[in-house]
This record gives structure tokens, C-alpha cells and sequence, in this order.
């Protein structure tokens, strides 16, 4: 408080003093001097705070850009579709091709890629990703070998699946899968970039959950078709809500650049805050449905309580939102949390159909092995296809000429307790 008029005393001076004084003009020359002196040095060290700050800031975008680019954990959408697909055939068949999954698996990534590039491609095209340090298209500086490579994967990965799926002597799983792609490409790609109208998510949803799904479990079977039951749609259902919420979440940080370029995804229509209590909502009614499911037995118990262990990172994802859905910075890991939650929801939901197939494999070689052991001759038989080949040899050798179905009766009694 006693400062202050000491020092606007000079300032009062010089009004009452006329300026024309020597003294006077000498003391506000210099007073002045010292100003923009300490100004200038409060500009330079302020420049170079920022410039280091800045220089800072690129050197950590540097070491983890190619790590952004690559986009490595996105690829469990890849992987979990595949999984579960192929855990559904197990738990209705007991049979299970290694070298079908791994062939899938690589086509599959190889699809993926094609997207993460042709999308920075286009929204290169369209400004989106202008400022966007991590796209792909920025970081190689060519958009032309961008798109070539990208369609270059496009055509290995479909040579990969279509290659399985005329082994597997299934059509409609290679009908599944072109659908799936279809849904990727009118998603981004010109005319019809489906996902600047809003529509990103219900495609999504379909491609990789129903369609996907499906036709991976459809590719695991061996001689037959396999029949599209109630586990398979309920597993592909919650497949397709786990990987859309990867894509909603993954909008949060692009919201003010995405409403530049005119992409009206859903948070530019809904706001961040609404979208946080989306996310929510979508998370309560993930966990919902996979009760309803287990309710209806349309999936096993096992699933239901392997799914059920992952509920945590569920309130990481919703909590996370919800405290940075304002903060661009922050919110940008939320997609990497829902990858998380994507993950280990799709390999619980794996685990517990491979167990309840081991489970009911066992059951029926437990069942083929007591049922042998009591033939009545008290032969114990290796197999069960030896024991119905036997029984119907003896069936007709044993036959009277007549053929009097009365005396092959008991023969055939003797063969239903071998295939029962």
C-alpha cells in the first residue's frame, strides 16, 4: 500500500514539471529506456520458453508418432471377430483349423490396414487431417503410393479370405465378408463417405459384428455348412457394440476439426457432454444385454461370467469420459480404453465358448465310451463308427432270405444303442 505512490511519484513529477527541463527529459528518456528494455527481455525469454515447450512437444510427437500411425492396438477389431467366430464353431462342432485362423488372421489385418490408410487418404482430401501429425499421408508425404498400398492390402487380404472360403466350399461366408468390406468402403471412400452424414457407427456395427462374425464361424467347419443359430447372432451382436464404441469414442478430440470440414459424425450433433452420457448408457446396456443373452441360454453360463469379470474396465471407460470429455489432450486415450474393453471382453466371451465346447466334447466321448461298454456281447469296441460298421454287417448277414423285418428288428435296436 506504501509502494504504490512512491513509485508514480516520477509520472506526477513530470506533470507538474515542465517537460522542456533537461532533468526531466533525461529521467523519462531513461525511464522509458529501462521499460522496453525489461519488455524486449520478457518477450525473448517468454519466445524462448515457448519455442522449448514447442521443440519439446515435437520431440515427443516424434517418438510416438509412427506409433500413432500404425495404430497397433485398432487391430484387435481384427482379431476378436475371428475369435470369437471361430470359438462359436468349436463350442457347435468340437473341430477347430488352425491354419484357417491363421490365415484369416493375416487377411483380416491386412483389410484393417487398408482402411486406417485409405481413410487418411480421404480425410486428407478433404482437410480433416490437416493438422493431424499422426496420418499417415502426413508423416510419408505422398498421397498417391498412401492409396496405392492401401488398395494393394485390400486386394491381398480378399485373396486370403476368398482363398479359405473355396476351400471351405462356403458361399456365404464369402457373401459375409464382401458385405463387410462393402460397409468399409462406403463408409470413407468417394462418392459416398457415409461416415461425414453420420452413419459411421450403424456401419460398424454391422461389418464387423453380424457379418464378420459370422462368417468366420461359418469358415471353421469341415465338410458341412454349419447353421446360423442363436450364439453366433447373440456373440456377433456384442462383437459389433464393443467395436462401435471404439469408433464413437474416437471422435471426442476431432469434434471442432471435424465440424470445420462439415463430418457430421455423431458428437459433432451431440456435443461432447452428451456423447459422454452416451457412452454411459452404451456401456449399461452392453453389460444388460449379455445378461438378457445368458437369461435366454442364448449364450453359456460361462460366457456370461468370464464377460462379466470385465465390468471394471466398463466403469474405467465411462469414468474416463466423463472426467475429460472437455479436455482434447485427455480424451484422446479414451478410444485406446474402449480398444481395452473391446479385447478382453471379446477373448472372455471366447474363452467361455471353447470351455463349454470342451465341456460338452467331453461329455460326449464320456457318453460313446459307456455306451460301448455295455454291448451286449461284451465286446468293448474302439470307436463308435467301428461298432455301428460291425453291427450292420451282422445285420445283414444275419437276415433270413425273406427279409421278415420282424427278425431284423432287434438287430436294428442293438444298432440305435451304438449311435445314440
Amino acid at each position: 500500500m506504501f509502494l504504490r505512490p512512491y513509485r508514480r511519484a516520477p509520472f506526477s513529477y513530470a506533470v507538474k514539471i515542465s517537460p522542456s527541463c533537461p532533468v526531466t527529459q533525461r529521467y523519462l528518456n531513461r525511464s522509458s529506456t529501462r521499460r522496453l528494455n525489461w519488455r524486449h527481455r520478457c518477450q525473448c525469454i517468454s519466445s524462448k520458453n515457448t519455442t522449448y515447450e514447442e521443440e519439446k512437444e515435437e520431440d515427443i510427437s516424434r517418438a510416438i508418432l509412427i506409433w500413432r500411425a500404425i495404430k497397433l492396438p485398432i487391430y484387435s477389431v481384427a482379431l476378436v471377430p475371428l475369435t470369437v467366430g471361430s470359438a462359436a464353431a468349436y463350442l457347435q462342432t468340437g473341430l477347430y483349423s488352425a491354419r484357417r485362423y491363421f490365415v484369416l488372421l493375416a487377411s483380416s489385418v491386412l483389410i484393417i490396414t487398408w482402411l486406417n490408410l485409405s481413410n487418411d487418404v480421404y480425410d486428407f482430401d478433404t482437410g480433416a487431417d490437416k493438422t493431424k501429425k499422426e496420418s499417415v499421408v502426413n508423416i510419408v508425404g505422398n498421397r498417391t503410393g498412401t492409396l496405392l498400398a492401401a488398395y494393394l492390402f485390400l486386394a491381398l487380404g480378399f485373396m486370403g479370405l476368398t482363398w479359405v472360403s473355396v476351400e471351405a466350399r462356403n458361399l456365404r461366408s464369402i457373401l459375409l465378408l464382401a458385405c463387410a468390406i462393402t460397409c468399409g468402403y462406403i463408409y470413407q471412400c468417394p462418392p459416398f463417405r457415409l461416415s461425414y452424414q453420420g452413419f459411421g457407427e450403424p456401419l460398424s456395427f454391422a461389418a464387423f459384428g453380424p457379418f464378420a462374425t459370422t462368417a468366420f464361424y461359418l469358415l471353421q467347419s469341415s465338410t458341412s455348412e454349419l447353421p446360423i443359430t442363436g450364439t453366433i447372432v447373440s456373440a456377433s451382436l456384442l462383437v459389433g457394440f464393443t467395436t462401435t464404441l471404439i469408433l464413437f469414442c474416437s471422435h471426442f478430440h476431432q469434434v471442432n476439426g471435424d465440424r470445420v470440414v462439415g463430418k457430421m459424425s455423431p458428437l459433432v450433433r451431440l456435443g461432447t457432454e452428451t456423447g459422454s452420457k452416451v457412452v454411459k448408457v452404451a456401456i449399461f446396456s452392453l453389460y444388460s444385454l449379455l445378461l438378457v443373452l445368458g437369461l435366454c441360454r442364448a449364450l453359456p453360463l460361462t460366457c456370461i461370467f468370464l464377460c462379466a469379470l470385465t465390468l471394471p474396465v466398463g466403469k474405467l471407460v465411462v469414468n474416463y469420459v466423463e472426467q475429460n470429455h472437455k479436455d482434447k489432450m485427455k480424451i484422446f486415450m479414451a478410444k485406446y480404453y474402449c480398444v481395452r474393453l473391446h479385447a478382453l471382453f471379446g477373448a472372455a466371451l471366447a474363452a467361455g465358448l471353447v470351455y463349454s465346447g470342451s465341456a460338452k466334447a467331453a461329455q460326449w466321448r464320456a457318453t460313446s465310451s459307456c455306451t460301448l461298454s455295455t454291448n451286449p456281447k461284451g465286446e468293448l469296441k474302439k470307436d463308435l463308427v467301428h461298432g455301428c460298421i460291425v453291427q450292420l454287417l451282422k445285420c445283414f448277414l444275419s437276415a433270413p432270405a425273406g427279409g421278415n423285418k420282424d427278425n431284423i428288428l432287434p438287430y436294428k435296436t442293438n444298432l440305435s444303442s451304438y449311435c445314440c
